[in-house]
């Protein structure tokens, strides 16, 4: 292939990706393509770098199956997903963390551990960075025939840098979402495995004539071969697989790929067999190739044994699959090598030597620095490979880059399962174990001789091993000793102890419930503009605001906590966790002038809630506990609400919602003082008494007055100290009522006994004036004295009968039966009602009509009915409009009288009309009926052995009400009606 066709092949390929990735950044059916997990999953295949196109085939060289330790290290680690790829996920989608260096210094509260941790992968790196500039700049001269063309791989490493800064740095946050990049990344992983595969089966059908042919071959002529092979020792062989199984999540690509990418929790999960088989695929043609160069006996040596791929066929095609495959390992690698590398060089060496305060366009600052980071690193690797690499084989290379990786591997296991390491153990076990590496490994790397460690007695068969061998396990147990330690030996601070709680596996995290000093989000805004500017400040609270579904004006103590880690956690993922932490630290501090801090129990159990679905045994069940406890405070029946012992709101049940018209999330957090009144007040008061009641409250509600009783209890914590209150709040309203109406029924029988004996005693004087004005009336011939004689004997009997009716109700709650019962006309027994009505002056202008007829009568008691009239008639009063009229009309129905009272008053809601008959069912304001009216009037019909019925509105008419009573007829009444007419 001559120089031209290869420029073309690998500058149309890399045009390939960027028209991918730009079709998905354009959106549509490419962009919902792009997001499906199968993207993401196959977008992990990056791991398999050019080490796996060219490495593998060199180890394989050297010692047959042991380069299945690249594969089957990194396999592992996926099958473990669920206890060390996931809980990682978890925090670093919680804690906006982009990449390792981010991880260690939010753990470890050091922003020296996240520089630390960056240079250490800067130095790993490089050499890998360099492995893949090599591969291609190889490539290029056995497929051009030419000498050095380091120069034309440094145009395709520029060609990378571009892309990568095109689809990799158009956004600000680390962690915003690439679909582009990940789309082309995927494609990648494609490419390079379609042409492994279609490499293996060169090798298998057009070298070999199939596995037939291949195995006949190795039972016979590659025997020999095979035997001289050497295999990798099981102790070697252990260690690369550990070497690999570490960098599959160590390693800055792998980590930005996996965890700084919004990969589902779901995908993840799935990736753990779909990686492993995806490697098992890529591993499978590797001894097919190496099979087929040795059948055609191609010699090693001359053309290198990494590259016998383009040694299987003189067919321009089988080079270009080769290169493409190489091409796209490379690429791949590079191109999330120089993102992940560039952003923790900006977020822990950048940043902390001269953080981002007051920057006039604080984002436009950020971008151009990362996309002039991602050019060093790219021009770094290149620089490595023309300086180091060139002198070196690609297992020299890869092996010095992923022990000096795994030098952070026992920091990562002590984050996720160990809580009580600290910052100092951590550094001082990194800083001992990569100077082990760089002291073992370097040197050879840059042309001096190794300083290899001494060797202990009893171990003298570790000289006659390698020299990577022999370092890898002297680091890492220095690193490891000295980590365990030193972290046994010194304190750890408060701050990463409440981190560590943060990373374990089965952590909750239990933050400290300490108000701000910013009162709302409007506050928040102004302080962070003195630090980040008025523009980004802006931005990132209404990101943050947004996400929480929060207002600007929300004051509750519990969100602003909310909204202040949010806004870390984004500014985390925009420079990094030391500088965002700094920031927040110092621009939203809390105030320290309150009662001590305490756990905020809400947003633990918030966060258990969104944890529930990963408990399992007897986390799960204390879990139900907790929850059926929960649910039981929050359903109960009566209203509850629990403060925290700085006056914070920390429950407020469903009851007490219901009660209060104030939903339970819209004040959670708040403090009691912000309430809405008049909770504030009553609440507050019950807080302040020394008495632990309060009873029937009158308290204003939007439905009304009600009566409130309040009841406080005090929790104590475990150290005997005081936790909060807790209050119960009952509404006792209707009891408030009853007894209310209670003592108004005893007042008016009070009244009535009063009114009866005052009647009583009027009857004698009254008597004596009607026999005096008689005596007149006869005594004197003069007519003006007989007529003045006349009107006194008239209002007399006026006054008579009205005491009589008087005297006549207050009897009138005595119990009768049948066999008391005599002829009752209800014309009469309405008139008496009537004179009784218009006593009371409310009743002035409502027009009156009795239409009940003399006859027939009804067998009954005379003062019973004429309290069922009174009853009825008042109320059909008190229902009517100023000038209304009260009709009481009655006509035989067969053996019975109907009675009809009919009001043109507003009728009666349907939804009380079925309940009018029942106790204390009153359709009167509060105070003026006592709902005992219309049962003594059913119990006096039924007494009867009538009916009562209500129509509201009655037939033909718009609005009012008539109540329908059906009262037997007298016995001769009834018989009268039942003889026949002579006239008919």
């Amino acid at each position: 292939m001559n120089l031209a066709g290869l420029l073309a092949l690998g500058v149309g390929y890399l045009l390939l990706l960027a028209l991918c990735a730009l079709a998905v950044e354009r959106g549509g059916a490419a962009n919902r393509l792009a997001r499906h997990p199968a993207t993401h999953t196959l977008a992990l295949g990056v791991y398999a770098s050019a080490w796996a196109i060219h490495g593998t085939l060199e180890q394989a060289d050297r010692s047959g199956y042991g380069y299945l330790a690249y594969y089957l290290g990194a396999a592992g680690a996926f099958l473990l997903a669920p206890m060390l790829l996931v809980p990682i996920q978890r925090m670093a989608h919680t804690y906006q963390l982009a990449s390792l260096a981010d991880l260690f210094a939010f753990r470890f509260r050091s922003r020296w551990v996240g520089t630390l941790v960056t240079l250490v992968s800067l130095l790993a790196v490089l050499p890998l960075l360099a492995l893949q500039v090599q591969t291609m700049a190889n490539a290029i001269r056995l497929l051009t025939g030419g000498g050095s063309r380091e120069w034309l791989a440094l145009g395709f490493s520029a060609l990378i840098a571009l892309f990568a800064i095109l689809f990799g740095a158009r956004h600000t946050h680390l962690n915003a979402r690439q679909d582009g990049l990940l789309a082309a990344i995927a494609l990648e992983s494609v490419v390079k495995l379609g042409a492994m595969l279609a490499l293996g089966a060169v090798a298998l059908f057009g070298i070999f004539d199939g596995p037939g042919d291949l195995q006949a071959w190795l039972d016979g002529p590659g025997h020999l071969a095979q035997a001289e092979t050497q295999s990798l020792p099981p102790a070697q062989w252990r260690t690369l697989l550990m070497l690999f199984f570490a960098a599959a999540f160590l390693m800055p690509h792998m980590f930005h790929i996996t965890f700084a990418e919004p990969l589902e929790r779901r995908t993840l999960l799935r990736a753990g067999w779909v990686v492993p088989l995806f490697l098992l695929l890529m591993a499978l043609p590797v001894p097919l190739i190496l099979w087929g160069t040795q059948r055609l006996g191609v010699d090693p040596a001359t053309t290198g044994s990494a590259y016998l791929a383009f040694a299987l066929s003189s067919s321009w095609w089988v080079g270009a699959l080769a290169f493409l495959a190489g091409l796209a390992a490379a690429s791949g690698t590079m191109i999330i090598i120089s993102l992940a590398l560039s952003g923790m060089i900006l977020n822990h060496l950048v940043l902390v030597a001269h953080p981002p305060i007051a920057q006039p366009d604080l984002y436009r600052w950020l971008r151009w620095l990362r996309r002039a980071l991602i050019g060093a690193v790219i021009v770094g690797g290149w620089l490595f490979y023309r300086t180091v690499g060139v002198h070196h084989d690609l297992s020299t290379l890869a092996i010095a880059s992923f022990v000096g990786m795994a030098q952070c591997l026992p920091g990562m296991l002590a984050l996720l399962y160990w809580p009580g390491a600290n910052r100092k153990g951590m550094v001082t076990g990194l800083a001992v174990g990569v100077a082990i590496w760089l002291a073992g490994l370097w040197p050879s790397l840059l042309g001096g001789a190794p300083w290899l460690p001494p060797i202990p007695p009893g171990l003298e068969t570790l000289a006659d091993e390698p020299d990577w061998y022999l370092v890898t396990l002297v680091s890492l147990a220095a690193n490891v000793l000295a980590f365990i330690l030193v972290s046994l030996a010194t304190r750890t601070s408060a701050g990463e102890r409440a981190a560590a709680e943060a990373c374990s596996v089965d952590a909750v995290v239990r933050p400290m419930r300490l108000p701000l000093v910013a009162a709302n989000g409007l506050e928040i805004k102004r302080h962070l503009s003195r630090a980040l500017g008025q523009e980004v400040a802006e931005r990132e609270v209404e990101r943050a605001l947004a996400a929480l579904q929060m207002s600007p004006l929300d004051g509750r103590p519990y969100a602003l906590r909310r909204l202040r880690d949010r806004i870390q956690a984004n500014l985390s993922g925009l420079m990094g966790p030391s500088v965002a932490q700094d920031i927040v630290d110092r621009f939203l501090p809390y105030r320290q002038d309150g009662p001590g801090a305490t756990e905020d129990i809400h947003f633990v159990e918030n966060r258990l809630e969104d944890y529930r679905p990963r408990l399992n045994g007897l986390a799960r069940e204390i879990d139900g506990l907790r929850r059926y406890h929960r649910r039981t405070l929050t359903r109960l029946p009566v209203g509850l609400c629990a403060f925290g012992e700085d006056g914070e709101l920390l429950m407020w049940n469903d009851a007490l919602a219901e009660l209060s018209g104030i939903p339970g999330e819209s004040v959670i957090g708040a403090h009691r003082d912000t309430l809405p009144p008049p909770w504030d007040e009553l609440l507050g008061r019950i807080l302040a008494e020394p008495a632990s009641q309060l009873y029937k409250q009158p308290v204003t509600l939007a439905n009304g007055q009600r009566f409130l009783s309040l009841h406080r209890a005090e929790h104590q914590d475990e150290r005997d100290a005081h936790g909060g209150n807790v209050i119960l709040v009952e509404d006792h309203s209707e009891m408030k009522w009853l007894e209310d109406e209670l003592v108004h029924a005893a007042r008016l029988a009070s009244i009535g006994q009063l009114a009866a004996g005052v009647a009583h005693e009027i009857g004698n004087p009254i008597t004596g004036i009607s026999s005096l004005a008689q005596n007149l009336r006869y005594d004197t011939d003069d007519p003006e004295l007989r007529e003045t004689a006349d009107q006194i004997q008239q209002l007399t009997d006026r006054v008579s009968r009205i005491v009589g009716s008087l005297v006549g109700f207050a009897h009138g709650g005595r119990h009768v039966t049948g066999a008391a019962f005599a002829p009752v006309s209800m014309a009469e027994v309405t008139d008496e009602a009537l004179n009784l009505i218009h006593l009371a002056r409310s009743g002035e202008d409502i027009r009156f009509e009795n239409r009940c007829p003399p006859n027939p009568r009804v067998s009954g008691d005379a003062q019973r009915l004429q309290q069922v009239m009174i009853n009825l008639l008042g109320n059909a009063r008190d229902a009517s409009v100023p000038g209304g009229r009260v009709v009481a009309a009655g006509e035989a129905d067969g053996k019975r009288l109907r009675v009809t009272v009919t009001d043109e008053g507003h009728g009666i809601d349907a939804r009380v009309r079925d309940h009018l008959f029942e106790p204390f069912t009153t359709t009167k304001p509060a105070g003026e009926g006592t709902g005992l009216g219309l049962p003594l009037v059913y119990s006096i019909v039924a007494e009867h052995g009538g009916q009562i019925d209500i129509e509201s509105p009655p037939a033909g008419q718009a609005h009012g009400t008539r109540i329908l009573l059906w009262l037997p007829l007298h016995r001769e009444d009834a018989e009268s009606t039942d003889e026949p007419d002579p006239d008919r």
